[in-house]
């Protein structure tokens, strides 16, 4: 104990003493949590952009595929064909684009980078990551990455072109299409430095949780978030390795003649000498990634809202352990359900089955998350604050989406409706908008921690409304456009007589036009953001008048976090409107009175 406390004192020190620091070393090469956070999120804003201009691009040739666009030549001049027009391979490059933007670069790194990087450490009680040293080369790998895939647009033949899952033979041959080249090579380089940068990130969050908890934090004092935040990180670790393997034997097979992939190919006539490959192992890799990914994107989503929804209602979170084990629930079935994903590909029927089964059962502890979410609402004193509103949201189209997936989740059901505009439309909903409602609300609840200052809390109403109503309005239409047969992908869909998806065109336009104001109001939320790191009204200690420890740091936190000796905990994150109390929230830090109401044994507070 002696040794603990010389250490803590030493580590306490060293901040004090190193807190001068150069410009670039504070702020561009930093080892403080709370900046690399701050780096993860800029640069994700950044990639949102330019994913939601991709997707306002793609859906304006789907909504008006007449439209002349020569306009835009300045920006987007080799785009477009001669006649003014998207070109055909360009849309199927800005679709691959926009999924990879999105995915990962955005809702991992943007998401996971920002979220688990500010809050581990505050929450639990931590001077920094367990290694700050490794904690800045996440953030600088993710940033390699960033600039490898920029760079990939601008190259001759144009971007990746193969699908955000870039499934082989289409991207394993450099002579297939035009963003089969230069493109994709790029696309697989900034993807191999992304995974070492997520396993770096996630390695540190894991260590951080297990071993630098505070004195008095124990695994079930932790608030949800850092449960979700640990679960995301372990999915990581187990997951995204086999992405690298996947894209490293694309990248063998593309440039080294190798064949794991590749069998029987015949391009313009001529046989290639490939042979003993399979394009379905490839999806077995990506997809064993892939569905995790899902839940690394939307777990941090889940935690925040757990955090924000508690907070704002103003009571405990309903039920903290079923939402721990269905977290825990949750992180095991989603190594077990990737073959759903597959159930055209020629799988047999008997094993289609059991991936049916096991993906209807991870619906289980998804609905008790629901459950849990509403019974906290429930009567409930809450204060609807922006972040507020935006995780009600995330548990409404986690609702709604999840209902879609019931369906997909059906080998018989997804075989008519798989690779339809269905499927776009379920995991837009259950997973693109659900996780952006997350980073939006985690956003504006944690802005006065992260800047000193608070967000314009009316622009954040605004934003709220418009990007609330225009998700349902962009999405939800989709399904019906994939039951009528919509392919996904497809360039145009005016050529089209089968089933009168002509008769659709109407709800296609509709559908463009409120992306569009959708993707405007977002400009809202970026003024907001950055006037308020300058002019907002400046924050107190505690604004949102929560239990957590973040907030008993000084407004503006230095390296090291806690001034002084870092706060014993003495009870769980959710003492909200406790009988007997003055006030309706009671720190974590706080130890119990001798009242007879808090010497209930601590299960019951629970």
């Amino acid at each position: 104990m002696k040794e603990t406390k010389l250490y803590e004192e030493k580590v306490v020190d060293a901040h004090e003493e190193h807190h001068e620091q150069s410009f670039i070393r504070k702020y561009i090469f930093s080892e403080d949590h709370k900046t690399i956070a701050k780096q993860f999120l800029i640069t994700g804003i950044f990639w949102a952009i330019i994913g939601g201009a991709f997707s306002f691009l793609f859906r304006i040739q789907l909504g008006f595929p007449n439209v002349d666009l020569t306009s835009l030549s300045p920006i987007i001049g080799n785009w477009l064909t001669p006649q003014g027009k998207i070109d055909p391979e360009v849309y199927l490059a800005l679709i691959t684009m926009h999924g990879t933007i999105m995915v990962f670069f955005v809702l991992t790194a943007g998401l996971s980078g920002t979220f688990l990087n500010f809050l581990i450490p505050l929450q639990l009680g931590a001077r920094d990551m367990a290694s700050g040293f490794l904690n800045m080369f996440s953030y600088w790998f993710f940033f390699l990455s960033s600039v490898i895939m920029l760079t990939s647009i601008f190259v001759e033949g144009g971007p990746a072109s193969g699908g955000w899952t870039v499934y082989p033979p289409l991207s394993a041959l450099p002579q297939a299409v035009s963003g089969s080249g230069l493109g994709m090579t790029l696309w697989l380089v900034s993807m191999s430095f992304f995974v070492v940068s997520a396993l770096l990130g996630a390695l540190n969050y894991i260590t951080t949780v297990i071993n630098l908890r505070t004195e008095g934090m124990t695994f079930f004092r932790m608030p949800l978030t850092i449960w979700a935040f640990l679960i995301t990180a372990i999915l990581g670790v187990l997951s995204f390795p086999v992405l690298l393997s996947a894209a490293l034997l694309l990248i063998m097979d593309r440039t080294f003649g190798t064949s794991f992939y590749l069998s029987d190919i015949y391009i313009a006539g001529e046989a290639l000498s490939n042979q003993g490959g399979s394009a379905i192992l490839f999806q077995h890799l990506f997809w064993f990634l892939g569905h995790p990914e899902v839940y690394i994107v939307i777990l941090p989503s889940l935690g925040i809202a757990s955090e924000v929804i508690a907070t704002c209602s103003r009571k405990p979170i309903f039920g903290y352990k079923a939402m721990v084990y269905s977290l825990i629930g949750i992180g095991i079935l989603s190594f077990v359900v990737w073959a759903h994903h597959m159930f055209i590909s020629g799988m047999n029927p008997f094993l289609g089955s059991v991936f049916t089964i096991l993906t209807l059962i991870i619906a289980v502890p998804s609905a008790i998350k629901s459950f849990n979410y509403i019974a906290t609402l429930w009567r409930g004193n809450i204060i609807f604050t922006p972040a507020m509103l935006f995780s009600i949201g995330l548990v409404s189209f986690f609702i709604s989406g999840g209902v879609t997936g019931l369906f997909l989740g059906n080998s018989v059901i997804d075989i008519n409706l798989h690779d339809t505009y269905f499927v776009v439309a379920h995991f837009h909903i259950v997973m693109g908008s659900a996780s952006f409602f997350g980073l939006f609300s985690g956003v504006y609840h944690w802005f006065p921690k992260m800047f000193g200052r608070m967000m314009n809390r009316n622009l954040g109403y605004v934003h709220f409304w418009f990007t609330f109503i225009g998700a349902y309005l962009v999405f939800f239409p989709l399904h019906y456009i994939g039951i009528a047969g919509f392919p996904r992908r497809y360039y145009s869909f005016t050529n089209f007589e089968a089933g009168k998806i002509e008769s659709f065109m109407d709800l296609n336009v509709f559908v463009t036009i409120a992306a569009g104001i959708t993707f405007a109001a977002q400009f809202i939320f970026l003024f907001n953001f950055f006037y308020s790191i300058y002019r907002g009204r400046k924050a107190s200690q505690n604004p949102w008048k929560s239990n957590t420890l973040e907030w008993t740091t000084p407004v503006n936190p230095g390296h090291g976090n806690w001034p002084g000796k870092i706060p014993k905990v003495e009870r769980w994150a959710y003492d909200y409107s406790k009988p007997g109390a003055k006030e309706d929230f009671i720190p974590q830090n706080v130890p119990y009175s001798k009242t007879p109401e808090s010497n209930l044994p601590e299960d019951e507070h629970h």
